[in-house]
């Protein structure tokens, strides 16, 4: 294999220490591609071999990558308050269909410090009534974080459900001004 080719199918990984815990950030020459709550060594090697799966390239760990270090220079800035959104390219490879659709109007049109329900989300990508295939969607983002799943609440005023977890969800939403820190 020419090194053209294996640039192209390159992906990089790095683990990332953040306020809400070990974030995983693997990214290709096309952009951020998954970002991994909790990332332990055990869960880390489980993403690793997912991304080797679905995208035909083993992952390299590589903190210094310049393919990563816009992503960890934006996300460190949104942990220390100084950034309210994310610019970076996204390989949006790993979904599709309705997932994809609704994870990008909610990457573009639910701005920091906001909420945006289940069902509203559902209708802006003309679905009315999907707020479950919604959740679905935010249950499959390979995104979080930049991609703001922990943005969609119920619309009952209920936090809703998170991959993440549900104090990573509240930690996120209080970074944001929605909700109050928590008191222990």
């Amino acid at each position: 294999m020419d090194s053209h080719v294996q640039d192209e199918q390159r992906v990089v990984w790095a683990v990332v220490g953040t306020d809400i815990g070990p974030l995983m950030l693997a990214a290709t020459r096309d952009g951020l591609v998954n970002v991994v709550f909790h990332a332990t060594d055990a869960v880390r090697d489980r993403a690793v071999e997912r991304l080797a799966a679905r995208l035909g390239a083993a992952p390299v760990e590589d903190p210094g990558s310049p393919l990563l270090a816009e992503a960890i220079r934006q996300l460190r800035a949104y942990f220390a308050g100084e950034r309210h959104d994310f610019d970076l390219p996204l390989d949006w490879s790993l979904i599709s269909g309705f997932n994809r659709q609704v994870l990008r109007e909610l990457a573009t049109g639910v701005p920091y410090g906001t909420v945006v329900g289940y069902g509203d989300l559902a209708g802006r990508v003309g679905q009315p009534g999907a707020a479950q295939a919604v959740g679905a969607a935010m249950g499959a983002n390979p995104l979080p974080v930049v991609v703001p799943c922990h943005r969609v609440v119920e619309s009952d005023g209920g936090i809703g459900g998170f991959g993440g977890g549900l104090e990573t969800k509240r930690k996120l939403l209080a970074l944001e001004g929605v909700l109050p820190e928590p008191l222990f």
